[in-house]
């Protein structure tokens, strides 16, 4: 396995809950069992997705208070990983509440295992403690020479569903420390939840209107750490509606999420903020990996090819994705007739994108094979395609971040116990918010069955793009050709903003 920066582990919220029913025990006493797990691999973490229980049969493990278990149950469950091709996972109960260490008899019997667990399945073995509230911790056994096993405490582990619950290990990423400018957030749902809210890292795919105003809102309300992912150069016609982009970045053609991330900084009130300027695409292998780094994404993006990728990254990789869209419709001499926006989650214990209706599975290939940027392909296509559409205002915009933005704080905080608000639609004419939608996918959509797969889904969803390539290199040649004037200019930004 690559070396990478950290280690994490997810797992759905129905998969949690049957593993609490086995190991917490109504008499006290705590129990074990093993499970498979998939490789989840991004740019700077790799995730463990627990995918399957392996329950213990009777005379396979023992209970004394503590547990053990004998060698033919670990045999069977490493036997089975082997033929599944997946990693093994070994799960124990303690008690006790929140992020859990192990005990001396916990780190003899991961390390005497991790290396028959490796040479069965070629993966790590992953240990997970769960604790009586159902906070779970987790770590790797990287192999780091022959038979010896090094243990890589994961940072967090996410609990995906209808809420996304994240047990965090504070020694490796402390609670922040509360901050005069976040009092009346803080004030508002209390330090517990803002130190969960600010430890997320979250992905925001597409920098254009909705993704500005969305970045904007995270960033104030205390998010650390924000990835954003977009190939795009800001543009004069971007001006109206992008936030925090200025003249001066479309004539130095800046790239759009370099100018976001410059705002952010200014606007942010974390106390160690950190923005990822991604110029890619989510098709792009480099950004799909980098997408798999964040435990929240928003699809902010408005092509079939992204939105496909970004709902298979839900499913497949744990990772709830917030998304939305806004359709305007005008006509000369008549004006605006409607203009609809809406907001969803999609993921496990959620609809998808597809069934949804919010991309067409038969245009992904059209735009895959690169007719989206044929002029002759799109002057076939009829006016009203949604290829042609691109009518919008920044209110409409500010309005469409906002219900995601929505979205995923009641998923995170979970007021009341209620962690959905369903899927919500919004009619700025005659101003009517529709009903909200409890479903789940269609019968016979294939995406919940990629549930926890990752790695292993035996599909490739990225490609190249030479959108994104043509974008890159005509900004690369703009700025070797651009005025001494801008030049200075953004030098001096760069300055400012370093030392304040």
């Amino acid at each position: 396995m690559r070396d990478l920066t950290s280690c994490s582990a997810a797992i759905t919220s129905t998969l949690h809950s049957e593993a609490a029913r086995h190991l917490l025990r109504s008499d006290g006493q705590e129990d074990l069992c093993f499970a498979l797990w998939r490789p989840s691999k991004g740019k700077t973490r790799n995730t463990a997705l627990i995918q399957k229980l392996i329950l213990p049969r009777r005379g396979e493990r023992k209970l004394h208070g503590n547990a053990s278990f004998l060698p033919h149950y670990f045999e069977r469950a490493a036997s089975e990983a082997a033929a599944a091709g997946a990693g093994l996972a070994f799960l124990h109960s303690h008690l006790g509440p929140g992020w859990q260490d192990m005990s001396g008899d916990d780190i003899r019997a991961e390390e005497k295992h991790a290396p028959a667990a490796y040479g069965a399945t070629g993966l790590p073995l992953v240990g997970l403690t769960l604790a009586t509230d159902g906070a779970l911790s987790a770590r790797f056994w990287e192999r780091v020479a022959p038979r010896k096993y090094k243990r890589v405490w994961c940072t967090h582990v996410r609990v995906v569903g209808e809420k996304l619950s994240v047990t965090f290990a504070d020694r490796l990423m402390p609670a922040p420390q509360p901050k005069e400018e976040l009092r009346r957030t803080v004030a508002s749902w209390g330090m517990r939840v803002q130190s969960d809210l600010a430890r997320l890292r979250v992905g925001i795919v597409g920098a254009g209107s909705v993704g500005s105003i969305v970045a904007e809102a995270l960033a104030r309300t205390g998010i650390a750490r924000i990835s954003l992912l977009d190939f795009d150069t800001v543009e004069f016609v971007n001006l109206d509606r992008l936030l925090h982009a200025r003249r001066i970045d479309a004539l130095s053609h800046r790239s759009k999420v370099s100018s976001l991330g410059r705002g952010l900084r200014l606007s942010a009130t974390a106390s160690e903020f950190q923005t990822d300027e991604l110029e890619y695409s989510v098709a792009e292998e480099e950004g799909f990996r980098s997408a798999l780094d964040c435990d929240v994404l928003f699809s902010c993006v408005d092509r079939p090819w992204g939105r496909s990728i970004l709902n298979f990254i839900a499913y497949a990789h744990l990772i709830p994705v917030v998304d939305g869209g806004i359709q305007v419709e005008a006509k000369p001499g008549i004006g605006l007739r409607r203009a609809d926006w809406k907001a969803h989650i999609v993921g496990h214990e959620h609809r998808c994108l597809e069934c949804l209706g919010q991309y067409n599975a038969g245009l992904v290939a059209a735009e895959r094979e690169g007719y989206f940027d044929d002029p002759k392909y799109i002057a076939g296509l009829p006016a009203d395609h949604p290829i042609k559409r691109n009518e919008n205002v920044f209110a409409f915009s500010l309005s469409a971040a906002s219900f995601e933005v929505l979205q995923a704080l009641m998923m995170v905080i979970a007021p009341l116990g209620i962690a959905s608000p369903g899927a919500q639609m919004y009619h700025f004419v005659p101003g009517l918010l529709d009903a909200p939608k409890f479903e789940l996918c269609n019968e016979g959509c294939p995406y919940p069955a990629l549930a926890a797969k990752g790695d292993h889904t035996g599909f490739v969803v990225t490609a190249q793009h030479k959108k994104a390539e043509q974008a890159r290199s005509e900004r690369a040649t703009a700025l070797r050709t651009l005025p001494w004037r801008y030049r200075i200019q953004m030098f001096l930004e760069r300055l400012a903003e370093r030392f304040g």
